[in-house]
């Protein structure tokens, strides 16, 4: 089961970046379900992938934490995503102070 959802994900890299979602996290879904399946096997590669489909979809919204000064986002989900966890495409429309 292991080498099927790494296979799929591998087929998923075939289509061209600007036909896929674009991912709210710096390290996108499919290459952190690639790498926990990898790493962890096939029950970890699934948990990780159930979790980035029920948090990386409409719904975010991008903030800047009033006590560190540094950019958030509350997902899907209520969970907060750090600064260094955000893709930076994000963050280069929103007045941060970097790390």
């Amino acid at each position: 089961m292991k080498y099927i959802l790494l296979i799929a994900i591998r087929i998923y890299w075939l289509i061209p970046d600007s036909k896929r979602r674009n991912c709210l996290f710096k390290k996108s879904c499919s290459r952190f379900v690639f790498e926990t399946t990898t790493n962890n096997g096939f029950a970890a590669g699934l948990k990780a992938l159930r979790y980035r489909f029920a948090t990386c979809r409409q719904g975010a919204a991008l903030y800047i934490n009033p006590c560190s000064g540094k950019a958030e986002m509350i997902l899907a989900n209520n969970d907060i995503l750090r600064h260094d966890e955000i893709a930076i495409r994000l963050l280069s429309n929103c007045h941060v102070i970097k790390a």
